[in-house]
């Protein structure tokens, strides 16, 4: 027959076997989150951009002489770039033009930022076959309506970088930028 301290001493040690158990559980739980933690924290750090690919994530340009007219060639994602300072003419040529007569209907308000609307930037990229489109450079071939020529397949842009003629199905790229003063530009 059992005794009263038999009884109690018997409550303590299931109280006792209770908690060692529960500590024993946690650390269990703890060591292996923690292993996991290190087993994956490697794997998910590999998939983040180097610090090469971070650095050409943006491009940062100086329009400061860049005259009405001119237009300069930059890189951006290892691609060309063209920013054109576009002359009152030019704006009223691309103005002038339906945009719902276009293959791809964009006015040029919708491919400049407001404010800025003198300012073209466009992807030096043909929406054809990727080719690098003439009209950037001084003396080059600005096709049939004054913007860039094609000399691939012989797509013809305006000067609002809209296709008018060809086989490229769309106008070229504009990419995402903004002004940071009146005189640099950040694309991307």
């Amino acid at each position: 027959m059992a005794t009263t301290t038999d009884t109690a001493n018997s409550e303590v040690v299931a109280e006792d076997g209770v908690r060692r158990r529960d500590f024993i559980e946690i650390a269990a739980v703890s060591v292996a989150a923690t292993g996991g933690l290190i087993t994956i924290l490697p794997l998910v750090s590999q998939m983040a951009p180097s610090k090469d690919v971070l650095a050409e994530s943006t491009t940062e340009l100086d329009i400061s002489a860049l005259e009405p007219g001119q237009s300069i060639k930059a890189v951006f994602r290892k691609q060309p770039v063209f920013v054109r300072n576009l002359t009152p003419a030019e704006i009223d040529a691309a103005n002038a033009v339906d945009p719902g007569d276009l293959r791809d209907s964009q006015s040029l308000a919708d491919r400049t930022i407001e404010g800025h609307e003198n300012i073209l930037v466009v992807m030096g990229v043909c929406t054809h076959l990727g080719c690098v489109p003439l009209g950037a450079a001084e003396g080059e071939n600005k096709g049939e309506f004054g913007g860039y020529f094609c000399p691939c397949h012989g797509s013809h842009y305006d000067t609002a970088a809209r296709i008018r003629k060809g086989p490229a199905p769309s106008n070229l790229e504009v990419p995402d930028y903004s002004f940071t003063s009146d005189t640099t530009i950040v694309i991307g």
